[in-house]
């Protein structure tokens, strides 16, 4: 593991930062020969003050904003590798390697993905740690929200690296070595070297620490602003219906569901945040804090990511990615009524995708959990164990949001296998561009389907291939003897 100096942030949530640098701390007299300015914050006084405290609660936030990790590579990365892009540049910066899936253990997004995500567990860590060292700083239900902050926003990167690096949890019930599990804080390279934990560990951990944030964060916060930028009560439950659902366990997706939707249309979550749907188009152009937004990465004038690791600009603004006719964006059955259809442009004869259409310097919002995709998460698991009626009412309240007049053919939610595949495709329009088609596609155990496009080609890759999942880096490889046992 390659060790991380910084472990906060002076910051407004996930905004603009100043790195604290941890140092030793001096002997006394030369603590009176050079005594430490009172804005200079190191390892020795980062926890003395509530307002540090805060900062360094905002600084986990803005760790998982890098630009390998939720800040945008992360969503680049994970959406090309399916089947709804085709590539226009041959660019191994704007993800190329992972559209044609010939992805490494020395490419340059492998390493700076896992490091990114390894960070922000460590700058977590440092965290909890830190709280549980400096008693009476903050208050004790302070002291236990920001734990539980930082248990979820470690939650939250194990999930994207397992299910990235390691194989499916479905695949053997996680049985497959996944990644190492660190859970407490590093400032040296002494435990550097550490054996992976298997799939089925790093999930157990993943539930572990959003069943503790779920009892420690609170129902919601003071501002629109902060209940969709930082975890709340209610964005522990959502995030746990994504992983039951990842790991096949959908009775438990169903018991978390119940908690935030309610059992009747128009479903809403009774208490914490008010959950519900929203207008899909103001929720990605003018109303990025709407009850529907659980949880996004903001992006300000001060504090955004821009280049070739922004998101935005790879997929809409430089025009490197355009949909794939042969993908979801050529389903019939979904309408050009479907408010879902605007958000495309055309040129060159080929499509867009323009749900973050800001120009530069890119300040649309990054989704990591809404709730359309929470009510997707319960429809499929009830369609899987059998609750048909349920799952089609879910499923119905999500297109006729978009598409108010829409029946589904009956052929398409008659049975429980045509059900389940219907919802799966809803999932493809609904979440497009969100950084979930991979997820989907591995945890289904199907193969990525071949595309090609614009002269370019790439192959099928089946479950039973390597470059299934992202290889482990060497940069890791390297650094921790133990990786590979």
């Amino acid at each position: 593991m390659k060790i991380f100096n910084q472990i906060g942030r002076k910051s407004i949530g996930w905004g603009f930062s100043v790195a604290f640098a941890i140092l030793l701390p001096s002997c006394d007299s030369d603590k009176l020969l050079h005594p430490v300015p009172e804005t200079s914050i190191t390892g020795a006084n980062a926890f003395e003050t509530p307002e540090r405290v805060l900062g360094l609660v905002n600084g986990i936030y803005k760790s998982a904003k890098g630009g390998n990790f939720y800040g945008g590579n992360y969503y680049t990365y994970s959406e090309v590798r399916g089947e709804e892009f085709i590539n226009r540049t041959s660019n191994t910066f704007t993800a190329f390697e992972a559209w044609n899936h010939t992805l490494n253990a020395s490419s340059n997004f492998i390493a700076g993905f896992w490091a990114s995500g390894y960070e922000t567990i460590n700058n977590a860590n440092i965290l909890i740690k830190g709280i549980g060292e400096h008693p009476g700083v903050v208050s004790e239900t302070l002291a236990k929200q920001y734990v539980a902050e930082a248990k979820f926003v470690r939650a939250l990167s194990y999930f994207a690296l397992v299910t990235a690096y390691a194989r499916p949890y479905n695949e053997d019930q996680g049985a497959s070595k996944a990644l190492p599990l660190r859970l407490q804080a590093e400032t040296t390279t002494a435990n550097n070297d550490l054996k992976r934990s298997t799939v089925a560990e790093i999930y157990a951990q993943i539930i572990k620490d959003l069943d503790e944030a779920e009892a420690g964060l609170p129902l919601n916060y003071s501002t629109a602003l902060l209940n969709t930028t930082r975890a709340h009560r209610n964005t522990a439950i959502a995030l746990k219906t994504r992983v039951y659902l990842n790991s096949g366990q959908y009775a438990k997706v169903i018991e978390e569901a119940k908690k935030i939707v309610s059992a009747a249309p128009p479903f809403a979550a009774a208490t914490g945040v008010k959950h519900q749907l929203g207008n899909i188009v103001e929720i990605f152009t003018t109303n990025y804090t709407s009850t529907e937004s659980i949880l996004s990465v903001p992006m300000t004038e001060l504090d955004n990511v821009t280049g070739q690791t922004s998101f935005p600009y790879v997929i809409n603004a430089n025009s490197e990615y355009n949909l794939n006719p042969a993908g979801i964006w050529g389903e019939p059955e979904w309408r050009p009524a479907d408010l879902r259809r605007t958000f495309a442009r055309t040129a060159s004869g080929v499509q867009f995708l323009t749900k973050y259409a800001k120009p530069s310097p890119f300040l649309d919002y990054l989704p990591i959990l809404r709730y359309s995709e929470i009510l997707l998460n319960y429809a499929e698991a009830a369609a899987r164990t059998g609750d048909l009626a349920t799952a089609t009412v879910l499923l119905k309240a999500v297109r006729t949001r978009s598409d108010a007049s829409y029946e589904f053919p009956k052929e398409a939610t008659g049975t429980q296998q045509a059900l389940v595949a219907t919802i799966l495709k809803e999932r493809r329009i609904e979440l497009l561009g969100e950084g979930l088609r991979s997820i989907d596609i591995l945890r289904n155990l199907v193969p990525f389907p071949a595309k090609s496009g614009n002269g370019l080609v790439a192959p099928e890759v089946l479950p039973s291939q390597t470059n299934y999942v992202f290889p482990l880096p060497n940069t890791e490889i390297i650094t921790n003897k133990l990786l590979l046992d």
